[in-house]
């Protein structure tokens, strides 16, 4: 039952770092990457399909995203999703390819992006020690129920508390890196 439980607190705990790397993945940096515009989701053929689906993605520039749909009567779906999206770009139509210029940061967009890394990452941090919360009351509630003895708690709380410190430390090393790349010009 002690390692179901510690099983299922870290299964809990990796999900809230996976969904940070994705936030941070989709977070527009000044250099165009594939990720930025890989989760954006496209009304064609009678259903929602992302960009990686119906078009070929590339960067020839460190700036620029080419984006050059399969079917050129997706053009205009490709162009109104890209606009709609929280991505902030202004996409160029010429026809037959999408172009998305990536702006350089400026130094007050870097210390907003900055906040938001540190910001996010303590929302991670707050989800993993509720989830060590969850996991410490559960563990207490067997010891009430006598199925498990005083030590065994103890053991399994210092477990969960280790495993705890792990996963903070993972998403302080992931913040100082994301600020990092995003600080650098």
């Amino acid at each position: 039952m002690l390692k179901e439980i510690c099983q299922k607190s870290k299964e809990r705990m990796e999900e809230s770092i996976g969904s940070l790397s994705q936030r941070y993945a989709r977070m527009r940096g000044g250099r165009a990457r594939v990720d930025l515009v890989s989760g954006i989701k496209v009304d064609c053929y009678g259903s929602r399909m992302s960009l990686e689906q119906i078009s070929n993605i590339s960067i020839p520039e460190p700036r620029l995203i080419v984006i050059e749909p399969w079917d050129k009567s997706l053009l205009g779906p490709v162009e109104k999703a890209i606009l709609a999206s929280d991505l902030g770009i202004n996409p160029t139509n010429d026809g037959t390819i999408i172009r998305l210029a990536v702006p350089p940061l400026t130094e007050e967009r870097r210390g907003g992006l900055a906040k938001m890394i540190k910001q996010w990452a303590e929302e991670t941090r707050v989800s993993v020690r509720n989830v060590r919360r969850e996991a410490r009351g559960k563990i207490s509630d067997l010891e009430k129920n006598k199925e498990i003895s005083e030590d065994e708690k103890k053991r399994a709380e210092k477990d969960i508390q280790i495993l705890t410190d792990d996963f903070i430390k993972e998403i302080d090393e992931f913040q100082e890196r994301k600020v990092k790349e995003i600080s650098q010009v």
